[in-house]
């Protein structure tokens, strides 16, 4: 009874709630579970203090995307179910007390309590949290839902830029020893706790049958990829429109992570030989460049989704991502100019191709379980996070086994993002608009087939 707030019932907004109080709820929860990115700041002193090696610290971190994308998929239908607000109250307590659990595992030199707290229990928070405001912010802004997603995932991409410095200065202030990183996740946690939990409060969905004043829905049907009938997410699964963006998302998140898991050893390593070799502190700040890029592609090109199209969009992002992986790999080191010009695009049109999902899942299959469809589709991405650091990875540590080094070295690796980027091309190039069958019925059939059913 007293969780009873956590009701959908209880979340229902009144007449005259502003949809512009939903992003800031949205906000609150990807800002903190967007922490997962700024993880490679506790590699190095957990190493140190534990006894690790780099792969045994990159373990939580590993199994915390991939439970993000298993609770997405599993977790996606009750989110649908019990509502928002519900949902990122389950967000909150997993990611939180992943903190916390992970907290007393290195308190207590137990590194496997850091690996269940901050990889399973705060990964489940990871995939319910991401998905959590999804639904609720197509239905608020039916009109712009590009660019409702895109300020909420937005706010994923961009968590790491405010994680990063912030965690890093409290181990710096609290020491590289168990106790400082013990402090550091205990305080991560309850800082987190109070954060989302402003979110959990704040969030509302909208009354049924409520648009937005003037919208017309007809007024968005102009084209034939947008559709006002529904299908549920059992149904959604056995469409070939779902696997078709389910290989689209996947190689498209691959050639993106490809270059950010890699990106300060591949320019320092690109530019080596050359007379003007790329330090330490540039190479920190070309990835904070690229971290800038992809959380501003997750807003600039999802927003314009909504003007061009989500099939255009995706044309953009797996087209010219290919044709700038190829000048990349044309052009080597002979221009750092142009190295970071065209990692940035790419890295623009990573977060992009996160944002603008949620919109084609919506455009494709309705608002009725698109939350739920959209976990199902993260699948993607726990694949994708394991696929594009093994290529990059596996690949440049056979080529520098066999006495290779610079551009050489992931010379293979852009080649295979390229092409990977053009099969996903093809993919979209094939997705057309779901057949009827699989649409729920209308109030109106329903009421047909209940008279004949009489």
């Amino acid at each position: 009874m007293a969780l009873g707030f956590l009701d959908r019932s209880h979340s229902i907004a009144p007449a005259n709630w502003s949809r512009w109080l939903v992003p800031p709820a949205a906000l609150s929860v990807h800002l903190a579970i967007g922490q997962v990115y700024a993880w490679s700041v506790f590699k190095p002193p957990l190493e140190e203090a534990l006894g690790l090696s780099g792969t045994e610290s990159a373990l939580p971190f590993q199994l915390g995307i991939v439970m993000l994308g298993l609770s997405a998929a599993f977790g996606g239908t009750l989110v649908e179910r019990n509502g928002p607000r519900w949902a990122m109250f389950v967000s909150m307590t997993c990611f939180c007390s992943g903190f916390l659990v992970s907290a007393l595992g290195v308190a207590l030199s137990q590194y496997w309590l850091v690996v269940l707290g901050y990889g399973v229990i705060g990964g489940i928070g990871l995939g319910i949290g991401y998905i959590s405001p999804v639904s609720t912010l197509i239905k608020w802004f039916p009109d712009r839902p590009g660019m409702a997603t895109g300020i909420a995932i937005m706010g994923f991409g961009g968590g790491a830029l405010i994680a990063s410095p912030w965690s890093s200065q409290m181990l710096e202030s609290f020491g590289g020893t168990t106790s400082g990183i013990a402090t550091a996740f205990l305080v991560h946690g309850l800082v987190y706790l109070v954060f989302m939990s402003m979110g959990v409060l704040l969030v509302r969905v909208p009354a049924e049958g409520w648009k937005p004043a003037g919208w017309n829905p007809g007024d968005g049907t102009a084209s034939k990829m947008i559709t006002t009938a529904h299908v549920s997410a059992r149904n959604a699964i056995r469409t070939p429109q779902f696997w078709l963006l389910w290989v689209i998302l996947c190689f498209n998140v691959t050639a993106g992570i490809g270059i950010l898991e890699k990106a300060s050893p591949m320019i320092t390593e690109f530019f080596r030989e050359t007379s003007t070799p790329v330090g330490a502190a540039s190479a920190a700040g070309f990835v904070g460049l690229l971290s800038l890029t992809n959380m501003l592609g997750r807003f600039v090109w999802s927003s314009t989704s909504d003007i061009v199209g989500r099939k255009n969009i995706y044309r953009l992002y797996l087209g010219v991502g290919a044709l700038l992986y190829l000048v990349i790999a044309l052009t080597t080191n002979t221009s750092k100019l142009v190295f970071v010009l065209c990692a940035m695009v790419i890295l623009s049109f990573y977060g992009g191709g996160f944002a603008t999902v949620p919109a084609y899942l919506k455009d494709l299959f309705g608002t009725y379980q698109v939350g739920a469809i959209h976990g199902r589709l993260l699948t993607a991405w726990s694949a994708a996070g394991v696929l594009g650091p093994l290529i990059v990875n596996a690949i440049a540590d056979s080529q520098e086994a066999a006495g290779k080094q610079g551009p050489a070295l992931y010379s293979t690796s852009l080649f295979i993002m390229m092409g990977l980027l053009i099969v996903g091309f093809i993919a979209n190039e094939l997705v057309r608009p779901v057949h009827p069958k699989f649409h729920e019925p209308s109030a109106e059939q329903a009421v047909g087939s209940e008279k004949e059913a009489r």
